[in-house]
């Protein structure tokens, strides 16, 4: 993806002041066309203000958003003939079968009929079960019945808010392939999500939201890539390794740990213990001979790759996700 890409969704200084607070304090993003656009934050950092400001359930206090060239606000039915949504869980007639929910829906979007609804059904592997109630379907199959719903106007932009939520880990991989599929066709994705490692392992780029400030966006790999590796140092004695690892300017000490079941050692002789540092990798070697020429003797050095959860928390500095 890049500057090349069709935008489907431009979010442009966009800020929301509610009771004199400014809850949203000039975000900007971007979703291109076929991506899947990951959106995380802790909770109250403004995941759901937005969410509902780019479907035009709340007005900006300043800034733009506009979908497909379409200014939301501005030209609310323009905008939003493009896009699907489901906010929370999808609104089902649990009396009804699936396809009389369907058939419900259809009837407020012009020119969606029989043909339309049988296309959807296909697209989210329901054909088997359309015709059972709503109120026999599994949590995943309702959330895949109300994917069908938000894509029967035929949207270029789907946003889905928390997808994942309550499945079991069989329903959350079905629903991570699923979206995936679904991108495959030329859709593009909004996905809110407190799941970091679905956001990792699905979504191309994604966007960090913290305090209602974008923090961070980017290519998911590359946001990783820019993170320091978790690298972990098997010492003794602990006191002399800890003093030369704190002196390093680019690395943070994060934890010591005791490992005496792991080595059997006279008393006499210093304990062996983990150091978990946060550093780039490159700076190993050098290091690695800083210690043993210290006197340190040096038993392993793990290194273990960055994941978005680490990067999350770094730049959130430690806030709960949700």
């Amino acid at each position: 993806m890049g500057s090349q890409a069709e935008v489907v969704l431009s979010v442009k200084n966009v800020k929301k002041t509610i009771k004199k607070k400014e809850i949203i304090k000039g975000i900007s993003f971007e979703v291109y066309a076929g991506e899947i656009f990951g959106f995380l934050g802790p909770n109250g950092s403004g995941k759901t203000t937005t969410i509902r400001m780019l479907v035009d359930l709340i007005a900006p206090t300043a800034g733009s958003i506009t979908i497909c060239g379409h200014d939301v606000h501005k030209e609310h039915n323009e905008a939003l003939q493009y896009v699907g949504c489901i906010v929370e869980n999808p609104e089902l007639y649990s009396y009804l079968s699936g396809w009389e929910n369907l058939e419900h829906f259809a009837r407020m979007l012009p020119g969606v009929g029989a043909k339309r609804i049988q296309e959807v059904v296909d697209i989210v592997g329901m054909d088997a079960r359309i015709h059972d109630k709503v109120r026999t379907y599994s949590l995943g199959m309702r959330q895949r019945l109300g994917i069908a719903q938000a894509l029967l106007n035929n949207p270029k932009l789907l946003i889905l808010d928390e997808p994942t939520n309550g499945l079991d880990p069989q329903g959350i991989k079905e629903m991570r392939e699923f979206i995936q599929r679904l991108a495959q066709t030329g859709l593009s994705l909004f996905v809110s999500s407190h799941l970091l490692s679905e956001i990792q392992q699905m979504c191309d780029r994604v966007a960090i939201i913290s305090h209602g400030e974008v923090i961070k966006v980017g290519e998911v790999d590359a946001l990783i890539d820019e993170s320091a590796s978790r690298v972990i140092w098997r010492v003794a004695p602990m006191d002399r390794a800890l003093r030369l690892l704190q002196r390093q300017e680019d690395a943070v000490v994060l934890e010591v740990i005791h490992r005496p079941e792991e080595f059997d050692r006279p008393a006499a002789e210093p304990a062996v213990h983990d150091i978990v540092t946060q550093l780039k990798s490159e700076a190993i070697p050098q290091l690695t001979r800083e210690l043993v020429e210290a006197g340190v003797q040096l038993y392993g050095v793990e290194t273990k790759s960055p994941t978005l959860e680490d990067l999350f928390l770094s730049l959130t500095e430690g806030k709960r996700i949700g």
